[in-house]
């Protein structure tokens, strides 16, 4: 095996994270006067808060009688970890947040469930030092953001807006005037008639020339953002009450891309399934585009486990980034090295590495030449691919990029079934040389020929050669010199990642947002397929997923009589191309490329098309949009003057109702604002979007009392509270008197949020291997799930109650982690589906502004304009010589900004520059600069980082908010508080592109996935 030493030989690689804090004239004590108050900031010791238990010398529990304690669900960031938190009786406010030991984002090895809560709650103290194996830990952004709930900036009651939209000016009114006003629409702002969701909700369609779009209804659309764990109640109204197709989240300005590429290897590039190393059994790990301690989801799960794996492990990681964040430590120095590279060149560098690994036959072949799952199993396999696949490979043909089929060589099929499920792949016997069925023994892995189908020769290769004359376009000299990556260590790291085995894997996530950001991620993930590192142990896993709430066994939430299915084109356009009116239309006259505006039919529901959707009319436009908890304004790299046309013109989008208890960059163009709860004020479901072995339901539910106004029935207000009322205003199925259908065929109210989510509990407790057991009373006290009981026993069985009071004491349903893998170092949860070298939908389908087929298989292509421009040819280095980049802070978020013990620890985001390029620009540290964009300019801060690539300018996320606290909205007669901290920094997205090749003004986004595009923007740096 390589040394370390050897694998970085001669390269130019700068180890450690020196981030110089020099040129701040804050102290200590002044940033102390924002974290604690003023008069404690010169003499903190004691200040602490007063434990809520202590345990005595005997070894029993005792509570503190001012406080109770509770298990549930933190929104501080996208990972949604289960806590616990302490809540200050007297004032029904949640004071402290730390982890949850039943939970494992929070605890590793998390608690058994089984486990009392009296005994769980002892094995984090110092009783029999138990707390120092079983530490359960809240992040600093965690325990901060619990300001939300008191926030001065906050937003408790229905507000229309004054005059016109983005005014800062509001009217409270109540929530019954809101709910007739958005129904029943009318002359609302003196600017002539609104239609409201009443009128707006017609199955006529949008354009009968153009069946295809679907009915008027989808006209109406809601936005969200991260699944909170109650997107399938507001799915329920949306989609199937309403019956808009139009409801989506933050993904596409997310992660979205390498979710994208990771959907293409994995088949499915819709739901897009994903895999997370298995870092405390991993040898060695390449971390490229992510940063484990601080990005990534889970990163405080991820942090943890690298901590332990670098130092009582066996494992060795290596970050493949522009810049170096918090994912190393000097203290492990020969165990972490930092490879600087290129900003938009990960897919090169990944291509290089599957070049070596082919040329040199570094693959795993025993688990390539499987070709099915029989096959797989037979050789010992936990996971198969499609590599030997043969795949017509003639461009004349008229299925080109699909894959050969048993009826093309003569198996018999029926009509109807040839192409599909029940028609079998072909592949070459490695005994005959002949083409055969797959079946249930290896196959050929690199062939290229011709074959007869039907009387006619036909090119064919396996998906295994296909992607071997992909890597084999650029020489490894190339691809070095595409990614600024020096050539020995491109080898190094190929020679390394396949040198322990099934024990090493890769991983990414935003990195890859970039103009190429599908490719990069395709490649980066086909990494993990040549050495079949899948469902092991020490490789990759994926999701073991959750405890479904919602399909039963005790409650069918899932559906109910009189549900539509939407139908039509969404407006993200995450369809065919070739399906449309237009495309027929185009083909007829002789033209059928370009279409009028991207379509990504490989891709999942993109919100980064929505504005520019609604802007241009193209495929239609938007009657009424609900932004419920979201903000692409602030979010979508490059929108914002997108933005200002659509959402500030009521003739573009005539009602905007905004869900959220903040007034954000995106929620002030709104007419109406609701006010929605925040977290440990509401319910929700959700299992860990990655990284958990074993199953894994997080339970949240209000441990404190919201305090949004009520409804005149006393209900507190909630998006949950907002759709119900409209749903029995409009007298839509699935809502009100007997809309939940329980299994026995009773049926139940849907009148209040608990009404769904405590039978959404029934279903988790008693779903998997069977139910789990009943809470105590001791329990339920030291839990404090008293004040839930009420509302649980009004609702459920008498054979439900205790259950559910079991997962609220809890904070979920988490299975053991002793269950994750088996004695034969296979994973308990596998993915049994094949990985797809060569991914047939991918490699069907063709651009549709250019009308080229896509490749199913990676490749690199460098970042790219939708009409296949270069993004260099449009913006040379020589006039744009950096590249800017994004980067993720463990602090600050999207909305954490009015956070104020946040901001004391990390008031604002200087711009990261390395000396190099501080020495060109005559810039130090402290010195305010502009960074320019081909559309946009900002100004900060310099700071000069060693642990930034030259040619970089690294912007960290989260700051420079124009609202949430940081302009004054006027509500009533009171003028709403600023603090012009909330405005701090530099908000990188503001110098987002806009495509210049479209005919329509849109944002530049991944040709393929439709992504945001956050990383390698053209940039100058100058002193302001």
């Amino acid at each position: 095996m390589t040394s370390r030493r050897d694998l970085f030989k001669g390269a130019a690689v700068v180890g450690g994270a020196a981030a110089f804090a020099a040129g701040f004239s804050e102290t200590a004590e002044r940033m102390l006067e924002t974290v604690v108050s003023p008069a404690h900031a010169r003499g903190t010791t004691g200040n602490s808060q007063k434990p809520e238990f202590r345990v005595t010398a005997a070894g029993d529990l005792e509570l503190d009688p001012d406080t109770r304690t509770a298990f549930t669900l933190c929104q501080g960031c996208t990972t949604l970890c289960g806590v616990r938190v302490r809540i200050d009786a007297k004032t029904d406010t949640v004071t402290r947040v730390t982890g949850n030991p039943y939970s494992p984002l929070s605890t590793d090895p998390h608690v058994p469930m089984g486990t009392p809560v009296r005994k769980a709650l002892l094995s984090l103290t110092r009783h029999n030092e138990a707390g120092l194996a079983g530490r359960s830990t809240a992040c600093g952004r965690g325990n901060a953001v619990l300001e939300q709930q008191t926030s001065p900036y906050r937003v408790t009651a229905p507000m229309k807006r004054v005059g016109p939209r983005n005014s800062g000016r509001w009217e409270p009114i109540s929530f019954e005037q809101l709910i007739h006003e958005v129904v029943e629409g009318g002359d609302l702002f003196g600017e002539g008639h609104v239609k409201g969701l009443r009128e707006l909700r017609s199955f006529d369609p949008i354009d009968p020339a153009a069946p295809e779009l679907g009915p008027k209804v989808n006209k109406v659309a809601l936005l969200a953002s991260v699944a909170d764990g109650r997107n399938p109640f507001v799915a329920r109204f949306v989609q199937k009450a309403y019956g808009s197709i139009n409801m989506t989240g933050h993904g596409s300005y997310c992660g979205g891309s390498y979710r994208a590429g990771s959907g293409a290897v994995f088949g499915d590039t819709k739901t897009m399934p994903h895999a997370k190393p298995d870092i405390p059994n991993a040898e060695f790990v390449i971390f490229m585009g992510t940063a484990p301690a601080n990005a990534g989801n889970p990163f405080k799960r991820f942090g943890t486990l690298l901590a332990k794996a670098r130092t009582d492990g066996a494992m060795k990681y290596v970050i493949v980034d522009p810049v170096l964040g918090h994912s190393d430590n000097e203290a492990a120095r020969d165990r972490g090295r930092w490879v600087p590279i290129r900003p938009g060149t990960d897919a090169a560098l990944a291509m290089a590495m599957i070049r070596w690994i082919l040329d040199e036959n570094r693959y795993d072949a025993t688990f390539l030449a499987q070709p099915s799952l029989a096959a797989a199993k037979a050789a010992g396999e936990v996971a198969w691919s499609n590599a030997t696949h043969l795949v017509i490979a003639d461009p004349a043909h008229a299925r080109f990029g699909r894959f050969l089929r048993g009826s093309d060589v003569g198996a018999a099929v029926a009509e109807a079934d040839r192409g599909k499920d029940a028609d079998p792949f072909v592949v070459i016997d490695p005994a005959t040389d002949a083409p055969v069925v797959a079946g249930a023994a290896p196959a050929t892995l690199f062939a290229e020929r011709e074959i007869e189908v039907e009387g006619k020769p036909v090119k064919v290769a396996t998906s295994l050669s296909l992607l071997a004359a992909s890597a084999r376009a650029h020489t490894i000299a190339d691809y070095s010199a595409i990614c600024g990556v020096p050539e020995d260590v491109v080898v190094g790291l190929a020679r390394e990642f396949t040198s322990h085995g099934k024990k090493a894997a890769i991983s990414s996530h935003g990195g890859t947002m970039a103009g190429n950001g599908f490719q990069s991620a395709f490649a980066i993930v086909m990494l993990n397929t040549l050495i079949g590192n899948l469902n092991r142990k020490g490789g990759t896993f994926a999701t073991a997923g959750g405890f479904n709430p919602y399909a039963g066994p005790r409650y069918k939430l899932a559906d109910f009589p009189g549900s539509v299915k939407p139908t039509g084109v969404p407006l993200s356009r995450n369809v065919p191309y070739e399906k449309t009116t237009e495309f027929k239309t185009k083909k007829a006259a002789g033209k059928a490329w370009p279409a009028e505006a991207p379509w990504f039919s490989t891709a999942g529901q993109l919100s980064t098309q929505w504005l520019p959707s609604a802007l241009s009319g193209y495929p239609y436009g938007i009657d009424a949009l609900i932004l419920w908890s979201v903000n692409p304004v602030y979010g979508i790299p490059g929108v914002r003057p997108i933005a200002e046309k659509t959402l500030g013109d009521p003739k573009r989008i005539p009602l905007i109702v905004a869900v959220d208890p903040f007034i954000n960059e995106s929620s002030c163009f709104a007419d109406y604002i609701v006010p929605d709860s925040t977290m440990y004020e509401s319910w929700g479901f959700i299992e860990p979007w990655g990284g958990v072995p074993t199953k894994s339901m997080v339970m949240r539910w209000p441990v404190v009392e919201p305090k949004a106004a009520k409804t005149a029935e006393g209900h507190p207000i909630s998006i949950e509270t907002f759709l119900i009322a409209l749903a029995k205003a409009m007298k839509l199925p699935g809502f009100g008197a007997d809309a939940i259908v329980a299994a026995d065929g009773s049926k139940h109210p849907l009148d209040r949020a608990e009404d769904w989510y405590l039978r959404a509990a029934a279903n988790v407790a008693f779903t998997g291997k069977g139910p789990v057991p009943d809470a105590t009373d001791d329990d339920v006290a030291l839990a404090g799930v008293g004040r839930l009981m009420g509302a649980i026993e009004e609702r459920l069985s008498k054979e439900e109650v205790r259950k559910v009071a079991f997962l609220a004491t809890r904070g979920g349903r988490h299975q053991p982690l002793a269950e994750a893998w088996g004695p034969d170092g296979k994973a308990a949860w596998v993915f049994e589906k094949p990985l797809q070298v060569w991914n047939e939908g991918v490699g069907a389908t063709r651009d549709s502004m250019t009308g080229k087929r896509l490749s199913g298989v990676p490749t690199w292509v460098p970042p790219t304009f939708a009409d296949g421009t270069p993004v260099e040819e449009k913006y040379p280095t020589k006039d744009w010589p950096l590249r800017l980049v994004s980067q993720k802070s463990p602090l600050q978020n999207s909305y954490s900004i009015a956070a104020r013990r946040l901001r004391g620890l990390h008031p604002d985001n200087p711009v990261g520059i390395s000396p190099a390029d501080a020495e060109r620009l005559g810039l130090a540290t402290g010195d305010k600069v502009r960074i320019s964009s081909p559309t946009g300019s900002v100004e900060g801060v310099a700071l000069v980082r060693h642990s930034v690539r030259e040619g970089v300018v690294a912007v960290e996320h989260g700051f420079g908010h124009k609202e949430l606290g940081a302009r004054p909205h006027r509500i009533g007669d009171r003028l709403q508080p600023t603090d012009p901290g909330n405005a701090a920094g530099v908000a990188l997205n503001d110098l987002g592109l806009i495509d210049p090749t479209g005919k329509h003004q849109t944002v530049f986004v991944d040709p393929i996935a439709g992504t945001a595009v956050r990383q390698a923007i053209p940039a100058r740096l100058e002193r302001a």
